[in-house]
């Protein structure tokens, strides 16, 4: 149980400075976008990811813990570079990339649940849970605009999330076989 409750608050230490550098790339994503409806959806998303900071560190004062302070900085700056890119880079690129990103938040979160079932902090599932189902949304609007551009079909493709539905079907599985087993978090080089 220590070993997952300190890989739980890891990885939420992760994932909040991970918040911080997608809410400064969404920033100048939104600002460099025409069509208002693509403006509209990228300001709720970016409200989403301050929703999640504001819900993550609440659960790390809970844990007696904080954030990083040397990964702030660090995701402020490469969240800046993204909205800088985000004006240069053409409307696909930043869409491409912002999608693929989704992809691996939503794991990030499942992840996140399972230690803390596995921690015995059952209380912050459901919130996980949830940020999970939001960053399937995220993943899905990126998605759906990349493959409209035409080189969609020339750049890798990252494996589609499972239907939303199966985020909360696979941690009742997960908890229903009884495992205590949850793989170790592997910080992505950029937020290390």
């Amino acid at each position: 149980m220590e070993q997952a409750r300190a890989e739980f608050i890891y990885l939420l230490q992760l994932a909040y400075s991970g918040e911080l550098g997608a809410a400064r790339a969404y920033a100048g994503h939104r600002a460099s976008l025409r069509n208002p409806q693509e403006r509209r959806s990228l300001g709720k998303i970016l409200r989403d990811e301050l929703v999640h900071r504001h819900c993550i560190l609440a659960m790390l004062r809970e844990l007696g813990s904080a954030p990083e302070p040397r990964r702030e900085r660090k995701m402020n700056k490469v969240g800046r570079a993204i909205s800088l890119f985000c004006f240069l880079g053409g409307w696909f690129f930043p869409m491409w990339g912002a999608g693929r990103l989704e992809s691996q938040n939503i794991r990030e979160y499942e992840h996140a649940a399972r230690l803390a079932q596995v921690a015995g902090l059952s209380h912050f599932i459901d919130r996980l849970l949830e940020m999970a189902e939001v960053e399937w949304d995220h993943e899905l609007f990126f998605r759906t605009q990349a493959q409209r551009h035409w080189l969609w079909r020339w750049m890798p493709h990252w494996v589609i999330p499972p239907p939303r539905e199966e985020i909360r079907t696979a941690f009742a599985s997960f908890v229903a076989s009884g495992s205590r087993e949850v793989e170790r978090v592997h910080a992505p080089w950029i937020v290390r």
